[in-house]
């Protein structure tokens, strides 16, 4: 029995060591982690329930607590107010237009590299870009993030607002107002509602990001103060994250699915859709930057995100792009020997 004991224990501080840990870190209590997520359980919360699942984020030494939001631009504001939580995951053009008006938090890992927003259009409607929009209704969110976009995108088909019916619904109900087929499209966060609403009306994208409108998505962020304070636990952090959507998209993406089920049961989650919204996510997700891995800040990405969010006067135009990031904090590469397939 001792020796059964004495060669589990030595797998469990090799496994650290391989994580980047030393066996000191290893005997100490797990260091608290609040984490606050952007929106109620959806695909992309993915990496971090099935990180938790297995027990990655212990063996790292953290002790996370991850906890629902309402909303992106919610979460910005309460990460960013530095009391409450350590990290954000929200959709970091929002996090960028917080900054730029005073919030100090700065992103430390991008997952989703390219802009999530667009239009959902019938599949078989013919729309392939904004010119096919003339006398359509289509529903979008005052207060979302993809409102300010929409005149941009327009323009790129030669269209104004005018030459078709824009039709204001709450977000909670945008999905089935177009899904029911009382709007002709809709914009909205492609990956999450793209499976929802193909349930009943199958539909395809139209991506902002095509028509010179591209950003990062969704990643983590955090407070500055944080950063001074914690920084290597937050690093430790987005590294796991980082390495659970790599292992995630290796083909484990059902092993997602049931970790949510697992972690969120009261959330009474259909797996098909959420198996659908982590497919979705997966081409926004891009390919890494040459010797880079997953989770990586690429600069020439926030480049093009101020060139995008200044056009729509959501950052000045002479906006730096490295100050709203911190460079070479998510390494998913540490984790390779802990996260096995």
């Amino acid at each position: 029995m001792h020796a059964v004991f004495a060669r589990g224990w030595r797998k469990a501080v090799l496994g650290l060591v391989a994580a980047g840990l030393s066996a000191s870190a290893w005997a100490q209590a797990p260091e608290p982690l609040r984490v606050r997520l952007d929106w109620t359980p959806w695909g992309v919360h993915g990496a971090f329930h099935l990180a938790q699942q297995k027990g990655w984020y212990k063996q790292a030494g953290l002790d996370v607590s991850l906890e629902d939001g309402n909303g992106s631009v919610t979460t910005v504001q309460i990460v960013g107010a530095g009391d409450s939580f350590d990290v954000g995951h929200a959709a970091l053009a929002s996090m960028m237009i917080a900054r730029e008006k005073g919030m100090p938090v700065k992103a430390v890992a991008v997952f989703a590299r390219q802009s999530d927003i667009g239009l959902l259009v019938p599949a078989d409607a013919g729309i392939t870009g904004p010119a096919q929009l003339k006398g359509k209704k289509v529903a979008y969110t005052a207060g979302s993030l993809e409102a300010p976009f929409i005149d941009a995108f327009l323009a790129a088909g030669k269209l104004k607002k005018g030459d078709l019916e824009l039709i204001n619904v709450d977000a909670a109900g945008k999905a089935s107002t177009y899904a029911v087929g009382r709007a002709d499209a809709a914009f909205s966060t492609i990956p999450f509602f793209l499976p929802v609403v193909s349930q009943n009306r199958p539909s395809r994208a139209v991506r902002f990001a095509d028509f010179g409108l591209n950003m990062p998505s969704f990643g983590l962020f955090a407070n500055e103060s944080k950063l001074a304070q914690r920084s290597e636990a937050i690093a430790r952090f987005a590294g796991v994250t980082a390495r659970a959507w790599e292992y995630i998209y290796a083909g484990h993406q059902d092993e997602a699915v049931a970790a949510i089920l697992a972690q969120r049961p009261q959330a009474r989650l259909d797996k098909k859709v959420l198996r659908g919204q982590i497919d979705a996510l997966q081409p926004y997700f891009g390919q890494p930057a040459p010797g880079a891995r997953l989770g990586a800040i690429v600069p020439q990405d926030w480049t093009q995100a101020v060139k995008t969010l200044s056009s729509v006067g959501l950052v000045g135009a002479g906006a730096e792009p490295t100050s709203f990031y911190v460079p070479d904090l998510a390494h998913a590469e540490t984790y390779d020997t802990l996260v096995q397939p």
